[in-house]
């Protein structure tokens, strides 16, 4: 359904008032700046047509020496507040965005994986900056500039009034009727301008998930490919860029149309009031002087116009992302018991969205302080056990208990703590060791680190590092091994010390050498917690109490790995004859 310019109005000032509310010091005190500016626009050309009068009528010089010193105190006065004023409005501006973008990078945190399974990185990137900085201007200048130049505007037709009333009525019809075709014409472009955004935003979602896969677009030679499609993606923002640019040009045509004709129509009156001998020459200038002033609020007020139309653009994309709620919300709780956690899966079936059912009917429990390997084909719904565990979803049907409580009913930062996970792919981020390890927590002691770092064996490294922990780590951990940053993911666990530890097939990227050197450290990490190993390789799950086997979703087998094992008829005691190190996909 379309929007309205009603509905469009309502959420652009429930912006302002959400975002402007926090720094009202600065409001007023940009409002006294262009209050000022205003009364001083107002006063030059007086003063200028108290000079030409008084030089027509062969005044002294020192009158005249006067009236000029005068004149230049007021423009520098005049150019030293506008100065200030710019200043005031860009921090207020930049301000108000950045709190904005940080509030949408938090919200799309919270939003479910759902959303963004759907949307790249790069689109959202787009959502949270290009859409912001196009509000700069609203943010900081828009309210207060277009007051400012009504305010303006009604100085000036009362200036003129005070003159001549024939030259203030018609100058104020003529403004009159500007206004009225240019508040008319400010939705010309807006919708063209929803589809720049949209097309911005389609191109940088596309770069960047062609620079995510740029080894394997050059081992598969399809660079013209991906430059015939980048072509496509830039030719359709141009196209958008172009229509929207020219859309809101009709604006700024409308405005240089009617500034002529007002100056004309001022001319006229000055010259024609003049030869009739009611005004005099000085009063002409003035009269022209006012004319042109009239200009810049009405440019002002369409140049907002203008902004205003990229400004209700990418506020309708910034509503539409934050009436987005996330299905998976906190719960009431945070106490679960301390020490190593059990685990239970009653029934549950899960599918992703569109997709046939993943899980289907699981039941397992585990005891506090047991270990679980789980073992089955690629596919077999593995890895969606502990994306269950953390809730970044939920499932359809069946609940999940940690500690005795079902996950649904624990805030989600306290449910996420209780667990420690260790992927095959491990993030590390462009920041510091310190804030890679500590997932940028300045609450842990570096003396806790050095600790860690001791025991997984990592302290050598450390010391080889040239400014210690506050060493930067280049993005991706490009410098470190597979096994160095495995070893870095064990340690993010151990400083929080979660009563869960999962292990996603951890170890199924290393070679068997290295994976050696951490067995040790999952041995630790272990000790004393309740733990599931999620495997390829049989080898990594010799430690499990109980073995969990699935296949296409459901349970194959289940029980203590002993049992298991000796059971003939069981997959994993097939696996185990046949000597195979990796479970075939």
């Amino acid at each position: 359904m379309p929007r309205t310019p009603a509905q469009d109005a309502h959420h652009q000032g429930a912006l302002l008032i959400t975002y402007l509310a926090p720094q009202r010091r600065k409001v007023a005190l940009l409002a006294a700046l262009l209050l000022a500016n205003i009364g001083l626009q107002l006063t030059n050309p007086l003063i200028l047509r108290t000079f030409i009068d008084a030089a027509l009528a062969r005044q002294p010089l020192e009158t005249l020496a006067g009236i000029a010193g005068l004149f230049l105190v007021v423009a520098l006065c005049t150019q030293g507040i506008a100065v200030a004023e710019t200043y005031v409005a860009e921090d207020l501006g930049w301000t108000a965005t950045n709190r904005l973008r940080a509030d949408l990078a938090l919200h799309l945190l919270r939003l479910d994986m759902g959303f963004h399974n759907t949307r790249t990185p790069g689109e959202l990137l787009e959502r949270v900056d290009g859409d912001v900085t196009a509000l700069a201007n609203f943010f900081s200048r828009f309210v207060l500039l277009v007051v400012g130049n009504l305010v303006l505007l009604v100085g000036v037709l009362i200036m003129l009034w005070r003159e001549d009333a024939r030259v203030g009525l018609a100058l104020t019809a003529f403004a009159a009727g500007a206004l009225v075709v240019l508040v008319r014409s400010r939705r010309i472009g807006v919708a063209a301008s929803t589809d720049e955004r949209q097309a911005s935003a389609r191109l940088f979602g596309f770069l960047e998930e062609r620079l995510a896969g740029l080894d394997d677009i050059r081992a598969n030679g399809a660079n013209a490919y991906v430059m015939r499609r980048l072509y496509e993606r830039m030719r359709e923002l141009f196209d958008q860029g172009r229509r929207a640019f020219l859309m809101r040009a009709v604006v700024v045509l409308l405005s240089v149309g009617l500034w002529t004709l007002g100056y004309v129509l001022a001319m006229a009156l000055g010259a024609t009031l003049f030869n009739a001998g009611a005004i005099s020459l000085g009063t002409v200038y003035l009269i022209l002087a006012y004319t042109d002033t009239l200009r810049r609020p009405l440019d002002q007020i369409t140049n907002q116009l203008q902004d205003l139309q990229k400004a209700s653009a990418s506020t309708i994309r910034i509503q539409e992302l934050t009436r987005l709620a996330p299905a998976i919300t906190d719960g009431p709780r945070d106490d679960l018991p301390a020490g190593p956690l059990a685990v239970a899966f009653d029934g549950v079936t899960f599918a992703y969205p569109g997709g046939d059912p993943v899980l289907s009917a699981i039941t397992v429990r585990l005891a506090p302080g047991t270990v679980l390997g789980v073992v089955g084909r690629t596919g077999s719904g593995k890895s969606t056990l502990s994306r269950l565990l953390l809730r970044l979803y939920d499932p359809q049907q069946g609940t999940i208990r940690l500690g005795g409580v079902a996950i649904q009913t624990l805030r989600l930062d306290y449910l996420r703590q209780q667990i420690g996970i260790v992927t095959q792919d491990v993030q590390l981020f462009r920041a510091s060791v310190r804030d890679n390890l500590t997932l940028f927590d300045p609450g842990i002691p570096d003396a806790r680190i050095h600790e860690v770092l001791r025991d997984l064996g990592l302290y050598r490294w450390y010391q080889k590092l040239p400014a210690g922990l506050d060493t930067e780590l280049e993005a991706g951990g490009g410098g470190l091994s597979a096994g160095q940053a495995q070893l870095l993911a064990f340690a993010r666990v151990f400083l929080r010390d979660p009563g869960l530890v999962i292990l996603d097939e951890a170890s199924s990227r290393l070679d068997p050498a290295t994976e050696r050197l951490i067995q040790h450290a999952i041995d630790r990490l272990l000790r004393g917690r309740t733990a599931i190993i999620i495997a390829h390789r049989l080898g990594t799950i010799a430690r499990a109490d109980a073995i969990l086997v699935l296949d296409a979703g459901r349970i194959r087998e289940y029980g203590p790995r002993a049992q298991v094992a000796r059971d003939q008829g069981s997959r994993f005691y097939e696996l185990l004859q046949t000597g195979l190190e990796e479970v075939p996909a």
